[in-house]
């Protein structure tokens, strides 16, 4: 299971004080659960996004970010960001702040 240790870290910081993140490992890589929900995930070195239908088509006009294509098929309500597009930490937080407003309205498991 191969993902990117550093993106890993700098994820752990961002939801250091968020007391309803785990870690999972999941989709050949690490995922971050809000309230056993998937928020984030790292896959290789890629930022895997959960930001929801609503804003996906939106998602996927931002630079860097392109269809998750896990399975070979897109899945609609999750997109790639590639490691140019999370380089700065504010960056990273958008994508983050993204995924956890949508990840939020989700009913927890």
């Amino acid at each position: 299971m191969a993902y990117d240790e550093e993106l890993s870290e700098k994820l752990r910081a961002v939801f250091e004080d968020h007391p309803d993140i785990e870690e999972k490992k999941m989709f050949g890589g690490l995922a971050f659960m809000l309230s056993g929900n998937m928020c984030v995930g790292i896959n290789d070195s890629m930022l895997m996004a959960r930001v929801g239908p609503d804003q996906y088509e939106t998602a996927l006009t931002k630079t860097y970010a392109r269809e998750m294509d896990f399975t070979g098929r897109s899945m609609k309500g999750f997109v790639y960001v590639t490691p140019e597009g999370i380089s700065e930490d504010e960056d990273l937080r958008f994508w983050t702040d993204l995924c956890e407003q949508f990840v939020s309205s989700l009913p927890p498991k």
